[in-house]
């Protein structure tokens, strides 16, 4: 018996059935992970304005939104199923809707295979057969790659796992060209080398939170310092390649310099973490989550630059 199925159903004894309507429907949203597929979805849509080298049809962005959306939740409803027994033990997710019994393990299963059906139609039907396949692939390799596979086994979880999580460039792109190209695959190698050292000042902050529920994070097998090793290896790669993307999409100077500011700003942070790691300093010193945070807005701002870019070639 896994430590979720040996909670009680639910707060004083009831079911899930008979939580109140707002609470189900926020927990059934809960299960999608909006705030990550925020990321995924930041991530499609400007990829979509450099493919159209212009502002693409505003009704193909929203069939795109929606579909991605729908995909990246079904994913990630198959994974709070499979991770139940995990997140009950750890304190940052022990109370996700399947932890707490706001739905049930069979509820979560149903909810997530049917959004991974209705987005692949969705996406075939008001996008085309190839951003459709290549959400699928995603939303497979999300579950059964990394989340059945690799994320109980491996160190290296995390970056192989993080495979899924670069798949919403290549969509946002063959949304609008029905095709692939050198970009779109810079881009997807760019998200590559930034999730390992996006996910690990994370995980160096929760370190023992994956070591009591068992799960290999790099940052739970090794030290800071080789943690803080392997960051600052990925983000040179990750600043290098982004810049690759200079020349093969015939971008405009607003991308390089962008690339080239924000990838020195995100060097300083690496550097900075290994330099503390290096020096011995643990705890609330060791500033692991400024990484994290700078991560998300080093994304944010790289992507509103595609973004705005081909207005300016």
């Amino acid at each position: 018996m896994t430590a979720v199925e040996s909670r009680p159903a639910g707060v004083l004894g009831t079911t899930p059935a008979r939580r109140p309507l707002g609470a189900r429907v926020g927990a059934f949203v809960a299960l999608t992970k909006p705030r990550i597929i925020e990321l995924l979805l930041m991530s499609t849509v400007p990829v979509m304005f450099l493919a159209k080298r212009g502002v693409p049809d505003l009704w193909l962005v929203l069939a795109v939104v929606i579909g991605g959306y729908l995909s990246a939740g079904g994913a990630n409803a198959l994974n709070m199923y499979i991770d139940r027994d995990i997140d009950a033990v750890m304190s940052r997710t022990n109370q996700r809707p399947l932890v707490t019994g706001m739905v049930s393990p069979r509820e979560a299963v149903v909810f997530g295979i049917s959004l991974a059906v209705i987005s692949t139609v969705w996406l075939w039907y008001f996008v085309n057969l190839l951003a459709s396949g290549l959400a699928l692939a995603g939303l497979l390799f999300y579950v059964f790659v990394y989340t059945l596979g690799l994320k109980r086994r491996t160190a290296q979880n995390i970056v192989w796992g993080g495979i899924a999580g670069c798949m919403p460039v290549l969509v946002g792109w063959a949304a609008v060209t029905n095709s692939l190209s050198w970009a779109p695959v810079v881009l997807f190698l760019v998200m590559f080398f930034w999730t390992p050292p996006h996910y690990w000042p994370l995980s160096m902050k929760v370190r023992e939170d994956y070591a009591k529920a068992g799960v290999p994070m790099l940052p739970v097998t090794a030290g800071n310092l080789a943690v803080a090793r392997q960051i600052v290896i990925y983000s040179w790669v990750m600043v290098a390649v982004s810049l690759t993307l200079w020349p093969l999409a015939h971008t405009s100077w607003l991308y390089p310099v962008s690339a080239v500011v924000l990838g020195a700003l995100w060097l300083k942070e690496a550097h900075g973490l290994h330099a503390r790691a290096k020096a011995g300093v643990v705890g609330a010193k060791l500033k692991e989550m400024r990484l994290f945070h700078w991560s998300i807005t080093y994304l944010t701002l790289l992507m509103v630059a595609i973004a705005i870019d081909p207005f300016l070639r």
